[in-house]
């Protein structure tokens, strides 16, 4: 996997996506998976850019067809954009975007109960790893203070 995260735009994303969720794929199968898909040839060009970008590599040929593999972790990129989001929106703050989504109705309460869960397990893995007296698991970086 790559070190450094390509920046992708949102219709890259969505095929390395795709792409993550099968391991291996050729365009033509990624393509058959896209909702209101652009040309086949508009796709194939999207590999060729997320080929140079280093986000996805070929693998094999499959008769005259590529196969491709994502260099990068789905759940890696969704972190990335999702910190580019926060930085671009918010100052990198995560409190206004959770009132946002609450003025919204788009957040639960049992989502709110599973993000208090997830929050509350961290706490603990750190209280642990801490009281043990071993280097915890490395943070996220902290956001921006504006």
């Amino acid at each position: 996997m790559t070190t450094q995260l390509p920046n992708l735009s949102r219709f890259e994303l969505q095929c390395v996506r795709l792409l993550g969720n099968d391991e291996e794929a050729t365009v033509r199968q990624v393509h058959e998976r896209l909702e209101a898909p652009p040309t086949y040839s508009t796709v194939r060009k999207i590999f060729e850019r997320l080929e140079d970008k280093g986000a996805v590599t070929r693998v094999r040929r499959d008769g005259n067809a590529w196969v491709y593999r994502s260099t990068v972790k789905p759940a890696a990129m969704i972190r990335k954009e999702i910190l580019r989001f926060l930085d671009s929106l918010f100052d990198g703050a995560a409190a206004p975007l959770m009132a946002h989504l609450a003025e919204m109705d788009a957040v639960s309460l049992e989502d709110l109960r599973e993000i208090e869960r997830l929050a509350g397990e961290e706490i603990d893995e750190r209280t642990t790893d801490e009281s043990k007296n071993i280097e915890p698991a490395t943070p996220a970086p902290r956001r921006k203070d504006r």
